[in-house]
This record gives C-alpha cells, structure tokens and sequence, in this order.
C-alpha cells in the first residue's frame, strides 16, 4: 500500500531524520508508482509488520520492511482520522501495523526498535487507538443506541441552526443536508456511500455491555439504523425542520406504523373523506380489529372536527393536504389549535405538497409524512415512507417499527439521497408545469373540470394560498365524456406513461377509475367521487410545450 502524496509532508515533516533514506509516495490510485529500492530501512532492525490481525492471522504477513531505531514518528493528532479512511487502502512503503505500533502519539517521537517491536506485538491495545478514532466519527451522525431514537436526533436542531449560517434556501439544504456537515460513515467521498450490512459488531463484551447501558453509542442491527440511511433521515429533518425523521420500507409502512404507535387500542382518530384508498382500507378494516374508531369528515368541514373532538376521546386527526386525489387542502394552523386544545395529535400526509411547497411542522402539525417513492426520490425507481417531528413522537413510533420490521434497504435510502439533490429544481419545474396545465385545462371546452389548489375555482384555494409557496406538479380533472371518451383520450397522449405513482421525473397519467378502483361497481366509485371520467396527470420534468402540444392533440382526438 502506498502513502498519499497529501501525507507525504506530514510524515517527512514529522519523522525528520526517522528514515535511512526518503521514499518515494503516489497520487495515482492506478498504482503506477515506484517500488522501494532494497535496501532503503536496514534488515537488521527490521519490525514485524504482519498487519493489526497478525497476532492471530498468519497467512501472508513477515515480508515489511524494517524500521531504524529512530522511527517512531510523531503525527498530528487529526492524521488518525486521514489514515482511517486513506491510508489502509493507500499505503505501501509503511507497513500500517507499524504505524499502528507507534499509537499516533503527540508525545515526543523517541523511543528504540524494541519498543516499537512491543508495541506492534501487542497489537490487541493498539486497535482502539485506529477504531475509537472511527467510533467517534461514525456515532456523531446516526448510530441507534438500543430502542432509543438516533443520537444525532438530540443534535438536529442544532445542525439546522449550523446549515442555516450558511445555506439559506431549502435547495441547498436538500443537496447538503446530514452531509457537508459530516455523517455517520468514514469517508472522503463527496456522494454517500451504500453500506450494505446486516449487522454492525463489537469489539469485546464489555464495549456491548456499554451499548445496552447507553454508554456507548453504536449501529446494531439492521433492522434499526444504518449510515446510509441516517443520511436520508437527517437530509429531511433538515428540511421539515424536524428533530427528528423515521425512514421506511414504503409511503403505506408509515402511514400504518404511525396509526398503530400513536392510537391506543379502544381509541378514536379522524381523518377525511379525500385520501389515498390503501390508507382508507387500514382505517376501516384493520384497525377496528384492534377497537380503534375513526370519524371522516370532509376536509374542510371544521364543525364536524369540532363535534368529534368534543364528543368522542379523539387521539389523532390524520389526514393528507393537499388530498389524493381531488387536492382538497386543511387549515393546517386552525386543525392544530383545535386539536392541541382537545389534547389530540396532528399528523398531515403532504406527500402531494413535498418538503418544499408546504412546512406543515410549522403551521402547527405534530407530525409530517411523506410517500418519499413519489416527489422526494423523484424518479419513478425507489420505495420509501418517512415520518417527521419530535423526537419523543418519532421514537414511540421507530420503537414499533422495529419490531415491525419494515426496514428500508440501504441501496434505495442512496437512492433517496441522490433523487434529493434536484429535489428543489425539479418541484419547481412541476411547480410551475401544473399551475400552467390546469390554466390550460380549465380553459378547455373538452374538460369540465379541474382539482388543483392553485385555481381560484379550487374549494380551498386561499387555504392553500395561505400555507404553500407552490401547488406541485399533479393536476386531476373531468373530462366532458364518459369512461370510453376519457379512456380514448388517455390512450392518445404520447408522454406520460399509464401508470399508478406521482411525481418522478416521467409524467405519469391513470384513471383513477380503473387503476385504483375498479374492482368496485361504478355506484360504489361514485360514493367516494371517483367518475369514470376523472383524470389525474402527474407532470413531470419535460417541457412545457412539449406537453402541452401533447395534451391539445389528445383532446383533440375525442
């Protein structure tokens, strides 16, 4: 292994007169660099560089080179950290044990050959002095201790405080949060590496025991953190301006942990009569099972929210704002005060707003949840559910999700972070693609009608005016036909693919209809407002005019 050449002057700096003679260092990780001439360290005061593990590997190991008695070096305390992650894979011409052997020590570099012989034997003590340099940097950003939530969790505040000192848009913060700043994973890489474990281990016992007692901060399982996943759940945090952000398998895994963690058996939550199916069918046939009660309400019936806060012990009002699919919008800010006075928590689904469009932490919600597959990875090729809020209330939460189980795989959490990094200037694409759109739309003679928050013919457009910088890129609408009129116009767009989802990178279009309901009969559709002329247009990151001209010439094929 060869010494980076950024190390180079602080060894020969450090270890002035240390070597019989210079060695050569590279840059060019291709490893076309010299090899040490013979002869360069004296045979006769040779060390034993078998490596850290040789005191119990011995395959492959004697053949370092030796070091004069003068060759205990003094580095700079921060140099451990540098060898940690370059030097293991970059040096050749200084055995690492050796280096190892000499503790990194500010201390005065003197000593004699057989001091240094001892302390590479002794190579059970000289671990830690490597690994705790590790530990600290990996337990700083996202280990889990035990049941307990995320230590960086304590420290989110504080880093959104650190990142606010200089990046003062919610893009910047998408592309560097729970990164720029360090993270859970020991690395000089720019981009998040994938750490592909099941498992994390322990040095003895006694480092475990520590763990379970809380004195020692540390990965465990899968199943409860990973550095890769850290990442994603500090990223958004920054962005919710959380303390706190569970990360999951799937949008319908945390929407189902949360209602199980948050409503005691025997309780009562509302929730509205707009909402994703999936999440319906939960409410209505899962957790009555468990004597859980749920009162629906329309979105913006503020009297029956009253009434049920009133008559019945309501522990939750969950809802989505804006809805899925017909985008109706709640008073995020009058639903919170009402329910806080009740003693009731406030969880909003705004998944269709993104982190971007609307902050439902601050206008009062107790906690935010998004279907990260749709906006927040953003391109059609990732599952994941997160939740946001308070530490206490996402760690009852990650408690149940533990046993649970729904991890997300570390290879789609890098899969968020990537889709994270356009994040802003794709919503704000879609942004203004579905302002323009449903302009478009309402205008047209073929369409009777158009859901979209930012019309002034939306029921809650001034709810949505007051509580959201953009309306998002998903437009549903009527067209002037019946189910064969609307399927003929479907079937002759050209861009979007018929598909389930929202807001990837592709535009999307389904009848929700067909893709969602069509196992009920149309009377039972109708009760929940789904025509079989409704149409729901996720608009991507194409250009405008190219779809456009794609929507006119499909209304102009009916």
């Amino acid at each position: 292994m060869a010494v980076p050449s950024t190390l180079c002057s602080k060894i020969s700096a450090s270890a002035a007169g240390g070597f019989a003679s210079s060695f050569d260092c590279r840059s060019d990780p291709s490893g076309n660099h010299h090899q040490a001439r013979p002869g360069r360290f004296s045979s006769s005061s040779r060390v034993n560089s078998v490596g850290v593990h040789g005191s119990f590997l011995t395959g492959g190991g004697g053949g370092g080179y030796g070091m004069s008695s003068s060759l205990i070096l003094k580095f700079p305390p921060n140099f451990v950290r540098q060898l940690s992650n370059k030097a293991r894979r970059n040096c050749s011409n200084i055995g690492v044990a050796q280096i190892v052997a000499a503790k990194w020590s500010d201390n005065s570099a003197t000593g004699s050959a057989a001091a240094a012989a001892n302390a590479a034997a002794a190579a059970s003590p000289a671990v830690p002095a490597v690994e705790e340099s590790v530990e600290l940097i990996a337990g700083a950003n996202g280990p889990v201790v035990d049941g307990l939530d995320r230590k960086g969790d304590v420290q989110d505040l504080t880093n959104k405080l650190t990142y606010g000192s200089f990046l003062s848009s919610d893009g910047s913060i998408a592309v560097h949060a729970g990164e720029r700043l360090g993270r859970g994973i020991v690395t000089d890489a720019i981009t998040t590496p994938v750490v592909n474990t099941s498992a994390y281990f322990f040095k003895k016992t006694a480092e475990l025991i520590d763990f379970k007692e809380k004195r020692h901060v540390s990965f465990e399982y899968g199943r409860y953190g990973n550095p890769t996943t850290a990442v994603v759940e500090e990223k958004i945090s920054a962005l919710e301006g959380a303390e706190s952000t569970l990360i999951m398998a799937s949008g319908m895994c945390a929407s189902t942990v949360l209602l199980m963690a948050l409503v005691p058996a025997g309780g009562h939550l509302v929730t509205t009569t707009d909402c994703y199916r999936k999440t319906r069918i939960f409410i209505e046939t899962m957790l009555p099972k468990m004597g859980i009660t749920a009162t629906v309400i329309d979105p913006a019936d503020i009297e029956s929210l009253k009434n049920a806060l009133n008559e019945k012990n309501v522990s939750l009002f969950f809802t989505e704002s804006p809805t899925n699919p017909f985008l109706r919008c709640v008073d995020i800010e009058l639903v919170s005060k009402l329910c806080h006075d009740k003693g009731a928590l406030v969880c909003i689904d705004g998944t269709f707003a993104t982190p971007l469009n609307q902050k439902a932490l601050a206008l009062g919600a107790d906690l935010i949840l998004h279907s990260a597959t749709k906006f927040i990875g953003g391109h059609n090729d990732v599952l994941a559910g997160c939740i946001s809020g308070s530490l206490k209330l996402v760690s009852e939460i990650r408690n149940l999700h533990h046993v649970l189980g729904g991890a997300l795989n570390p290879n789609a959490a890098y899969l968020i972070i990537r889709g994270m990094k356009t994040l802003h200037l794709r919503v704000q694409q879609q942004n203004s693609t579905g302002l323009r759109m449903a302009e478009l739309l309402e205008a047209h003679p073929k369409i009777s009608r158009v859901y979209y928050p930012g019309l002034k013919s939306h029921p809650e457009h001034d709810i949505a005016k007051k509580q959201m910088s953009g309306f998002g890129g998903v437009v549903s609408f009527e067209v002037d036909g019946d189910l064969e009129t609307t399927i003929k116009f479907v079937d002759a767009l050209r861009i979007p693919y018929i598909a389930p989802s929202f807001g990837g990178c592709e535009s999307i279009v389904d009848q929700p209809a067909i893709m969602s309901y069509w196992d009920l009969p149309r009377a039972e559709r109708e009760k929940y407002g789904i025509r079989d002329n409704l149409v729901r247009f996720s608009f991507g990151v194409e250009d405008f005019d190219d779809l456009k001209d794609d929507v006119l010439q499909a209304l102009a094929a009916i």
